[in-house]
């Protein structure tokens, strides 16, 4: 089901010369609007008129994740306060959020994207989508329900959590579609278990499932225990969230970039040099009808492949492979995006704490769990045992209230942690994903 079947089939001539049009207004407007830009753009030596063709973006400068913590809250905004009619933010790694701003033409943007990756995975006018994605600052909730509501979806806003009236909600209102993470999901279907529910024989018919990386073993699970078709999508905050590119029910082989609206590239990580598509690269997003926020040439530090491929969908814009991997060190853990460095920001405040660490990820009955272990001074082992069991549910709510995740620290003696010559190891991720 194709939801806007004018730009979603464009040929590619006629789609490169829109993306071209809506490229060069954006240059214009962020070197006269956005002071980072202008800045960034006269150190590069290069001028928005230099754009005389599409490929011509690859002399402009990346934008950096770094970059809107540098600008925070609002220096990256292109359009004056009174326009912002919304503001998300994801987290950040010094506890300084990522800030985005939406005007209102955005959130029509936004509600047009997902109600193409809604109408993607087969949902329409008469469903009852219930949405399981959080709401609030985090972007996946609302992005959902605003696309859903678009589509004529009935909307359940029932958000994240509560697993034992999610499926009362979900039996007695006859939901047919389910929005979340995928290993939310998983364990879904095994509080369902327990507690007696016949996922089989409820309505539900579709998942659409993002916000964590999952692989296509992951998908069969799902299908297999729900009885459901279980599709992909991909979106980030700071390009616009949910919806940058979804999956096609028919499909299910790659994720279809709303190119109307953004300029892929991908690089190669180290030397910031562009890839075939084809082959595996950093994703490079640059988006060209946002008003509050837009940003050129964003890295997102996503590694990817993109396929130029025709999809039997009848689609014409690329496809992006499941993200394969991270050319940074940031995890992804029940949804939220977590760095070390923030770990450790927290450790480093603490008395008596040593500079060495290892955070240990799993997935344990479905869902991720985070260990932290830590070394102290050996005089903590001497001490009573509720100064260890003190510093440990400190250290616990410092790093929760950091990250938003909870997690399990073990305080462990000095030099117990592996030692490397080279770049320290912080993680271990046992997870198969």
């Amino acid at each position: 089901m194709i939801w806007n079947e004018e730009y979603e089939t464009l040929p590619r001539e006629a789609l490169e010369a829109l993306q071209f049009r809506r490229l060069k207004s954006l240059l214009e407007t962020v070197y006269a609007r956005v002071p980072f830009y202008k800045a960034k753009f006269d150190e590069c030596g290069v001028k928005p008129d230099d754009l005389k063709t599409l490929s011509d973006l690859g002399k402009f400068p990346f934008t950096y994740k770094q970059d809107l913590r540098d600008n925070y809250p609002f220096g990256m905004f292109a359009v004056p306060q009174e326009q912002v009619v919304r503001i998300h933010a994801s987290s950040g790694t010094t506890g300084k959020p990522t800030v985005v701003g939406y005007t209102r033409r955005d959130i029509d943007t936004w509600s047009e994207l997902m109600a193409r990756t809604l109408s993607g995975a087969g949902i329409g006018k008469g469903d009852i989508l219930q949405n399981a994605y959080g709401y609030g600052l985090f972007t996946g909730g609302l992005g959902a329900h605003y696309g859903a509501e678009k589509i004529g979806a009935s909307v359940i806003p029932i958000s994240g959590g509560n697993s034992k009236r999610q499926l009362m909600i979900m039996k007695d209102f006859g939901s047919t579609a389910i929005s979340c993470t995928p290993s939310y999901a998983l364990s879904l279907f095994e509080v369902a278990e327990e507690e007696g529910y016949d996922v089989k024989s409820m309505p539900i018919k579709v998942g659409v499932f993002g916000a964590e990386p999952w692989t296509n073993e992951m998908r069969t699970e799902i299908e297999s225990k729900w009885g459901i078709d279980a599709v992909d999508i991909y979106g980030l905050s700071e390009i616009i969230g949910p919806g940058v590119a979804f999956e096609c029910i028919e499909a299910k082989n790659g994720m279809h970039i709303s190119e109307d609206h953004f300029i892929v590239e991908t690089i190669d990580p180290e030397t910031g040099e562009n890839v075939p598509f084809g082959e595996p690269g950093e994703l490079v997003f640059t988006t060209i009808t946002k008003e509050a926020i837009p940003l050129i040439r964003y890295r997102t530090r996503d590694i990817a492949i993109i396929n130029r491929q025709p999809c039997k969908c009848g689609r014409t814009n690329v496809r992006m492979s499941k993200v394969m991997g991270r050319s940074d060190d940031m995890l992804i853990i029940r949804g939220v995006n977590v760095f070390p460095s923030q770990i450790e920001a927290v450790l480093v405040e603490k008395k008596g704490v040593l500079p060495h660490y290892l955070l240990e990820v799993d997935r344990v009955d479905n869902l991720d769990t985070l260990e932290v272990k830590v070394e102290v001074e050996g005089s903590f082992f001497s001490d009573e045992i509720k100064e260890l069991q003190r510093l440990t549910r400190e250290i616990e709510k410092d790093i929760k209230d950091m990250i938003g995740v909870t997690c399990k620290v073990r305080l462990v003696e000095p030099k117990s942690i592996a030692r490397s010559e080279g770049k320290a190891q912080r993680v271990i991720d046992k997870r198969k994903i």
